[in-house]
């Protein structure tokens, strides 16, 4: 399974601290948690000796203990203490199963496998970051990268702010690829009654759209005039097959509005279009011809899907 040997984001690295912390990814439950000198630590879910939840444990000396008889792990997963038996030293055997973590881009990444996949890159974004969420959504990751990527719901899921039915008509634009295959729309004029939290009338906005993994893509939006420019960074967890974890990262201008009315406004945003995406069958995303009709205003669609196909992801996908 090519996916167990990418990157993926599981957590906000401002979220992980000295007490244990519990994810999904690929179907796998993980505990996070940062050790005596800050160090990000992740291991299996689960204790080697009776299969109890380490994330209902704590974290003493930095060591992961086991709430059910105190085993105590470090962050390579070896057993370091059994309370039980004071003087014996623990076998290799008795360890748990550690797996590589990093941090970057304000987030803890995680690789199940043998990480043979670079992490994501990111262009010079505006200076101010806000993270968005986490928001838990029941359907397969790509179903949310493409909903982000999709202009044409605008119109109707975003009436009266990123859109409106008399501006419904989704212009001509091209799909361009990066060097390693990843689709990027370069420029897309949009009519957005409210585009950002600080609007305060309908504008153009230009849309730069660019897909950057697997599960992650990120669109910068340039208003006509002098208004705020923004960068919103979408990072998908893969929890299950049709399940994810979403933020979404607002790098912006705006050194006005609030980090809260920021979040608010997201928050209403994501609201509106989670409902549909939950409504969506099936919750996999479909990618082979014949699974869903098309149109021409589908085309960074229809790209991402074939970016997945060549890729090779096979999770979360039909």
């Amino acid at each position: 399974m090519v996916e167990r040997d990418h990157w993926w984001p599981v957590a906000l690295a401002s979220a992980v601290g000295p007490t244990p912390l519990s994810c999904w990814l690929l179907g796998e439950p993980l505990v996070l948690w940062r050790d005596e000198a800050g160090a990000m630590q992740v291991l299996a879910d689960r204790c080697p000796h009776r299969g109890a939840r380490l994330s209902l444990g704590a974290v003493v000396q930095g060591q992961l203990q086991c709430p059910y008889h105190g085993w105590r792990f470090d962050g390579a997963g070896r057993c370091r203490a059994i309370p039980a038996l004071p003087a014996f030293i623990p076998a290799p055997a008795q360890a748990a199963h550690a797996y590589a973590a990093c941090e970057a881009h304000g987030m803890v990444w995680v690789c199940l496998g043998q990480p043979r996949v670079a992490l994501p890159a990111l262009p010079d974004l505006p200076p101010r970051c806000v993270a968005h969420g986490p928001f838990d959504v029941a359907t397969s990751a790509p179903r949310v990268v493409e909903n982000f990527l999709d202009t044409a719901h605008f119109a109707f899921v975003h009436d009266g702010w990123l859109g409106e039915p008399a501006h419904a008509d989704v212009p001509p634009y091209a799909v361009s690829h990066t060097p390693d295959g990843r689709p990027f729309v370069a420029d897309y004029p949009a009519w957005q009654p409210r585009a950002s939290a600080g609007a305060q009338q309908g504008a153009w906005v230009r849309y730069r759209y660019e897909v950057l993994s697997p599960f992650a893509a990120m669109l910068q939006k340039r208003p006509d005039g002098d208004g705020p420019a923004d960068a919103y960074v979408l990072w998908v967890c893969p929890m299950q097959e049709e399940s994810c974890r979403v933020w979404f990262v607002q790098h912006t201008t705006d050194f006005d509005t609030p980090d809260e009315s920021l979040r608010t406004f997201q928050a209403m945003i994501f609201a509106q279009d989670q409902p549909i995406l939950e409504s969506q069958t099936p919750k996999r995303l479909p990618l082979y011809a014949g699974g869903e009709a098309m149109c021409a205003a589908d085309r960074l669609s229809a790209a991402y899907r074939r970016y997945l196909r060549d890729t090779g992801i096979a999770y979360g996908v039909c």
